[in-house]
């Protein structure tokens, strides 16, 4: 799926309200938890709305259900370096001959 955006709700029956409008309309559609930093309990996890609709209107949906909008970053992560090569043994110093 070509995501756009996710749309983030509190009440999962506005999550799912925003699911079935944006599938009725044709969009593919993604309904998850999503886990907040510092939130344990597992009843407190928002609900998220992920779809390939275009950003407006999932923005007018997310307005009219008491959501808010989060858009994707559409810029990749860098890639990772290469690991660093750590010496087997001891460098020596005084006598290499060793």
């Amino acid at each position: 799926m070509n995501r756009h955006g996710r749309g983030i709700f509190f009440d999962e029956d506005a999550a799912l309200a925003v699911a079935a409008r944006l599938t009725t309309e044709g969009f593919l559609v993604e309904v998850t938890r999503e886990k907040l930093a510092g939130e344990d309990d597992d009843e407190d996890h928002p609900w998220a709305v992920v779809t390939d609709a275009p950003p407006v209107v999932l923005e007018l949906l997310v307005d009219e259900h008491d959501g808010w909008y989060d858009a994707e970053d559409p810029t990749p992560a860098p890639p990772r370096a290469a690991p660093f090569e750590l010496p087997v043994a001891p460098k020596r110093i005084k006598r290499p001959d060793l």
